[in-house]
This record gives structure tokens, sequence and C-alpha cells, in this order.
């Protein structure tokens, strides 16, 4: 029987070969936003991992809307230029699509990176003022960021906009606005960080209404032949946050805004929320949010198995599926799962020797 994983899926007016998707994944590793030569080797070496879709990672809108001094960004024209540099690479050297995430950390920015503790930045660690729906800190070690104004909640999304702009230059195949894991627009949606009495909180209609804004924003200048999505909340995974039903609502809102998929995770919405940890936890999440909003739906989340992403998306319960640290422990993850699938994958020509049909160490091969 064909594999449903590697069969092609078209998203708005984008075609993908197959349905496996490189994550967007933080790497702390750029000069004030700028990517670096970690970048080129990083992304170079994903976008021949197998996947018909490599998304580069979380990359701000705003300077201050970084997550760390390391974080990627695309508020500037040094860093389109940067950027292009890595991206030139990627199309002569790989196979993938090539997509980007675009955020705003709101109060989870001005942060160390993962590796020196992630805790908010102290005085004397050149700190910036952080924004939220209101001014409640991330956690006890962070400080409280400034409740948005009106005229703050502008500036981000014409920062979207902006930055929307400079990825249709830069050629990208997809944009996904993130609005997930505690960052300023699921910030907004969530009630457990959206306390405001005004026209942005109280109901869900409300927090809704700055994130939606940002989205027909971005619509509105991304042409119909660049695939436009948002990785969304399934759950906050805390007493009285968002949960699936929840997320019906705010995909349904996207898909009407014009956005052409969600992609569904969870949590991150406090310092101490804790994610479960059983493979593919979000999948019952997707599942959901597909059934009920009719979106194009991708699901993330501790999906590291060839037969697990099959069944996820032959089953129906996503239409694609999206790896990160399994890619990270496997680059050529696509390959291996063709092989155990008894699919083909594009490959660059000069490997194309360690490809099944040319190399009978194959089969004994991870």
């Amino acid at each position: 029987m064909a594999s449903t994983l590697f069969s092609p899926i078209r998203i708005g007016d984008l075609e993908l070969a197959n349905r496996i998707v490189v994550s967007p994944m933080c790497q702390y590793s750029a000069v004030d936003g700028c990517a670096t030569d970690w970048h080129l080797a990083h992304l170079g070496m994903l976008a021949n991992s197998g996947a018909a879709l490599m998304v580069v990672e979380a990359t701000a809108v705003t300077r201050s809307g970084r997550i760390t001094h390391g974080c990627l960004g695309l508020y500037s024209d040094a860093c389109e230029d940067a950027l292009a540099r890595v991206l030139a690479h990627c199309r002569r050297a790989g196979t993938a699509k090539l997509g980007i995430q675009l955020g705003h950390a709101g109060r989870k920015a001005s942060s160390h990176a993962p590796w020196d503790g992630g805790l908010g930045l102290k005085d004397g660690e050149d700190p910036w003022e952080t924004i939220a729906p209101s001014a409640l800190p991330f956690g006890p070690a962070w400080p409280a960021p400034r409740e948005a104004t009106e005229a703050d909640m502008a500036h981000v999304r014409d920062g979207f906009v902006q930055a929307a702009q400079r990825a249709v230059r830069l050629g990208f195949d997809a944009i996904e606005l993130h609005v997930a894991h505690g960052y300023l627009l699921h910030s907004f949606i969530s009630p457990i960080s959206n306390r405001r009495t005004d026209a942005f909180g109280g109901a869900l209609e409300n927090r809704l209404r700055f994130p939606l804004d940002a989205v027909k924003a971005v619509r509105a200048v991304v042409p119909a032949g660049t695939s436009l999505g948002a990785r969304i909340t399934g759950n906050d995974w805390e007493e009285g946050g968002l949960t699936a039903d929840d997320a019906v609502v705010v995909a349904k809102a996207f898909k009407a805004a014009g956005l052409d998929y969600v992609d569904v995770s969870s949590g991150g919405i406090k310092s101490d929320t804790r994610n479960p940890t059983t493979p593919g936890y979000n999948v019952p999440l997707a599942a959901q949010v597909k059934r009920d909003s009719g979106i194009a739906t991708r699901t993330v989340g501790l999906i590291s198995m060839p037969e697990q992403a099959e069944a996820i998306v032959s089953e129906g319960n996503a239409d694609m599926v999206a790896l990160a640290r399994a890619m990270l422990d496997h680059p050529h993850w696509g390959w291996h799962a063709a092989r155990v699938l008894g699919a083909e994958v594009a490959r660059p020509r000069q490997y194309l020797r360690a490809a099944p049909k040319m190399w009978p160490g194959a089969s004994a091969a991870r």
C-alpha cells in the first residue's frame, strides 16, 4: 500500500512532495537578528532531510520582539541580506521548499539563551522593555512586562507586515505566524495572560481581536502564491486556559481571514507549565481542529518514528507532521522514513549513492 506520508499535498498554491515538515527551531546564534554561518550549515543540512518543507526558526518582526540577543530577526535590511545568503545556499544544495516563522516574543522576550539558563535578562545584561496584554510576568524570574497600548499593537502589527514583505522579497514559499508557546499573539488569546478589561480582553472574541488584526494585515501583503499559515495553541495545559474547543474557534477565524493552514502545538503560557510527555500528545488536538474547522492542519510534538508519522496522516488526524528534535538527532530522517515505508524521496545528486537502490548497506543503516 502506498504511503500517505509520502503522498503530495497542496497547501494554498504551494505544492509539496510529501507531508513531512522540518519544524522551526530556535538556534540563538544570530548577531543583532542577522543569520550567521551557523544558520548556513544548520539550514543547509536540514534542507536535505527528505522533508518537503523546511521552516526557518521563529524570526522576530521587531528588534524588541526577540526572545534573546541571539534570536533571528527580519526587521532590517541587514537581517534581510544575511538571510538571503543562507537561503541561496539552501536552494543550491537542498531539496526542500522554504518557509519562515514570524513572531514577537512578548513577555518572554529579553531572556537568556537556554544554555545560559533561559531566564530574564537582568540589569547589566543589556535587557530591554517587554510588552504583553497585561502586566503579568511570564514567571517569578522574569520582570513584569508593560501592558501593551493600542499604539504598541499597531507597531507590532506593522512589524509583522514589514517582515512578511521582506519574506516575500526573499522568495519564501511559505510564511507562518507564531501564535503559540506563550509569545505575544498567543498571550493575547489566552485568559491566563490576558486580564484586560477593554476591547482586547474578556471574551474570546475580544482576546482574538489583535492577533486577528495582525493576520489580516499580513494576508493583505502576502500574495496568493505564497502559502500563509499560523502555529496555534491547542491547549494551555493550565486550569482555566485555552482548550481544543478554543483552538477550533481560532482556526475558523484565521481560515476566514485567508490563512491556508494551521500548525497545532500547545503549552508555553507560563514558566511552570508542563506539557504531557506522551508521543504525539498534540495529535488529538490537531484532529479536532482539522475536523471542526476544515482548515489544512499540521501537528508537532514528540513525533519521532516513521510508522507514527504515517499513522497520523493516514488516519486523517492531520494533513502534515512537523518534526524538530527528531530532525536534529537524525538530519536525514525523511530518507530513513522513506526506506521504512517503501517510498521514494528527493536527495541531492551527490548523495544518490546512499539510496537503497545503489547501496546494499541501506537495509542495515539506521
